[in-house]
């Protein structure tokens, strides 16, 4: 099998990997347990083990241990979501997660958080790929990508301001279909060495893309935050955790243009069939693209059996 998936080692033990507590500790805080509580599971299951002089778990007695841990729902809730997790480590596919949504929706984070649960090593953005092609393509021949994207009307042509339609979104799409072109090389490289990866960026709009890739598991959703006060607060946090690096006074004067490309973002996703997820809270962000990423795995998984 082509690697693909990091942490692929049966975290319920057996024969020739005998039952780690650490690495089930990892997993179940992978699918959403709390850190105290996953450990605590995971050290009551190496105590039951040693008691029957077993060395692996069926998933039926981590589900009693996991109920009387942390009650019926939680529990029952906690073991499914964890055969979820292990159907998806024996899928014979690449993993292609793709996060989309407008800046400021705390993409990276998400997008970040959710390969390392999911043990994925490639991880890019979609502005890395146009900063990629700024240093191949000089700004008088493909002005857009050198600009961000909500300030990418500045290199439209003067026909092109006279086109109908609101020019910083003119200037957006006229970007996004440059950039395109290398997120699709990039997942055609994915799909030909058959590599999980997990990309993110504002260019990733529903529709103006090929995602039905049929040598991979692939999860498209974007990510909204559609109350303008906690948008703010996410550029403020950027400031703050950049140093100044990324100055919020910037994204302040460009939220107008930067909201505009949001909502077109979002009503994109509706017309495709996309998930949206509201992203004001980044636990609540994460594990709902968890969420998405493991029921896709259970789908396949359920059809190949």
């Amino acid at each position: 099998m082509t690697e693909r998936r990091h942490g692929q080692l049966d975290f319920l033990g057996g024969a020739s990997v005998p039952y780690s507590k650490g690495l089930m500790a990892r997993v179940l805080a992978a699918v959403g347990v709390q850190e105290d509580q996953a450990y605590e599971l995971a050290r009551r299951i190496e105590f039951d083990l040693a008691a029957r002089r077993a060395t692996a778990v069926d998933l039926d007695r981590m589900r009693e241990l996991a109920i009387d841990l942390l009650g019926e729902g939680a529990g029952s809730r906690a073991v499914r979501r964890l055969q979820r997790y292990r159907d998806l480590q024996e899928l014979d596919l690449p993993v292609i997660l793709l996060v989309g949504g407008g800046t400021g929706t705390g993409k990276s984070t998400v997008a970040t958080e959710v390969a390392y649960r999911l043990g994925i090593t490639r991880v890019t953005s979609t502005d890395f790929v146009r900063q990629t092609m700024r240093a191949f393509f000089a700004k008088e021949f493909m002005p857009s990508i050198h600009y961000s994207s909500f300030e990418a009307a500045l290199g439209l042509s003067k026909a092109e301001e006279e086109e109908s339609g609101d020019v910083a979104l003119l200037g957006f799409l006229d970007q996004t279909r440059n950039v395109l072109v290398g997120v699709e090389a990039a997942l055609q490289r994915a799909l030909d060495e058959g590599w999980s990866m997990v990309l993110e960026g504002v260019h990733l709009v529903p529709g103006m893309f090929e995602t039905n890739l049929d040598r991979a598991l692939v999860v498209q959703c974007v990510l909204a935050i559609h109350d303008e006060e906690i948008h703010r607060t996410h550029f403020w946090s950027r400031d703050l955790s950049s140093d100044g690096g990324r100055p919020v006074d910037r994204y302040m004067a460009a939220l107008p243009e930067i909201r505009m490309i949001q909502d077109y973002i979002v009503e994109r996703a509706r017309r495709c069939d996309v998930p949206v997820i509201e992203n004001e809270s980044r636990d609540g962000g994460i594990g709902a693209v968890m969420e998405l990423v493991l029921e896709r795995a259970e789908r396949i998984a359920r059809v190949s059996r």
